[in-house]
């Protein structure tokens, strides 16, 4: 009996103690925990930004001191540059194609997962290795020698290398991005298996068939992964770079067909040197990204379905 009561006193003594420790050392401990992320972010983040924006506003070369020119790299790059409009052009064109693409066939491949018995784990991880490998240059001048001329798509199609062919550069620098559709496909794969099997089984008692039952169970259900995938995919399509630099050797051709955003910024920065007219290309890109991320939350709101809300 002495040790039954003895115990839970001993508990309430402590939970007493810990509640009157000063809440401003207990705030000091998670500072001192945050700080390396603080530190880290402040130094390689927001001060390179804070450095790139005021970039914007000058001429510099990266060899002598910048020099303040006001908008003038702006006014420059809407209104005297046609490279420039064909990177913007480029870069939608290929995010139209590559974004959907890529998260249809990961939803395709994770609902075969889905409901397969053996091997899963295999395929999962067989499916899910481009995308570890696909940002990689080696990987990016491999595609380049499959879609050049004499390659195995020349081999096997006859249609000449894509990536020496205007009307084709793009759609070859597209497809390795669609490749590289596991890291959505696992995350379709952990809502797909978040779904209530009796919604399932309910439909099916009321004569729905598998093409229904995607459309009025699978779909709204899956609508926030959806709307995640999006989000992610068209961010990370915005910026690709890698895969333009090897398909184009670093030169956007052929014609400028593969002169992507993030491509042409390079060149005019680390190739021309002119960091200014780069940085402020960087900003409107930040901006732009910013309002179609802001543009597909507002737009959410009539497609995604949270089952905690009862409603869309």
């Amino acid at each position: 009996m002495t040790t039954t009561t003895d115990l839970p006193a001993g508990r309430v003594r402590t939970r007493t103690a810990t509640s009157k420790q000063p809440k401003r050392r207990r705030e000091g401990a998670a500072w001192v925990f945050l700080s390396p992320w603080v530190l880290g972010a402040a130094v390689l983040t927001l001060l390179p930004m804070a450095v790139s924006l005021y970039l914007s506003f000058t001429d510099y070369d990266l060899f002598n001191a910048p020099h303040w020119v006001g908008l003038r790299n702006y006014t420059q790059m809407f209104t005297e540059d046609p490279r420039y409009w064909r990177s913007v052009g480029t870069t939608l064109t290929y995010v139209v194609i590559a974004v959907p693409l890529q998260l249809g066939l990961a939803l395709v491949v994770a609902l075969a997962l889905k409901n397969m018995k053996r091997g899963k784990g295999f395929y999962r991880s067989a499916f899910y290795a481009p995308s570890l490998l696909g940002a990689s240059m080696s990987v990016a001048l491999v595609w380049r020698a499959i879609f050049n001329d004499g390659g195995t798509v020349d081999h096997l199609l006859g249609t000449g290398g894509w990536v020496n062919r205007p009307g084709w550069a793009l759609l070859a620098v597209a497809l390795l991005t669609v490749w590289q559709f596991g890291a959505p496909m696992v995350i379709f794969l952990a809502g797909l298996q978040q779904i209530p099997g009796e919604l399932y089984e309910a439909a099916q008692v009321d004569g729905a068939s598998r093409w229904r039952q995607f459309l009025s169970i699978t779909v709204p259900m899956l609508s926030p992964v959806i709307f995640f995938n999006l989000v992610l995919q068209t961010i990370q399509a915005f910026q690709v770079f890698t895969p333009a630099f090897a398909v184009s050797a670093g030169k956007g051709g052929p014609a400028d067909s593969t002169l992507f955003y993030t491509l042409y910024l390079y060149d005019r920065g680390f190739v021309a040197s002119h960091m200014g007219y780069a940085s402020a290309m960087a900003w409107v890109l930040l901006l732009v990204i910013g309002a179609v991320t802001a543009v597909l939350f507002r737009t959410s709101r009539s497609w995604v379905f949270y089952a905690s809300e009862g409603d869309r």
